[in-house]
């Protein structure tokens, strides 16, 4: 497995991310462009300790590597973003 802390880069904190927090229990974060879905997955739930659904990613126009991150819903995001210290 891959070191969790290489996976994920940061998270992403605009006006949409919190809307996706919010209405469907999403988180950003920008990944490195080397992992894989499961690779994601594996870090935010062993940084985190949450149990995630599914993950979408995404290469933006500049490069970077975007992972959206479905929780469960006994984990709400925006408890995870308050951890996080991004509300």
């Amino acid at each position: 497995m891959k070191d969790p802390y290489r996976v994920i880069k940061n998270p992403i904190t605009t006006e949409k991310a919190v809307r996706l927090m919010e209405s469907e229990n999403k988180l950003i974060f920008i990944v490195n462009n080397d992992s894989s879905k499961k690779d994601i997955k594996d870090a935010v739930e062993k940084v985190f300790k949450v149990k995630i659904i599914k993950v979408n990613t995404l290469i933006t126009p500049k490069g970077l590597k975007k992972a959206y991150i479905t929780l469960s819903p006994e984990t709400p995001a925006l408890d995870v973003a308050t951890q996080l210290g991004l509300i």
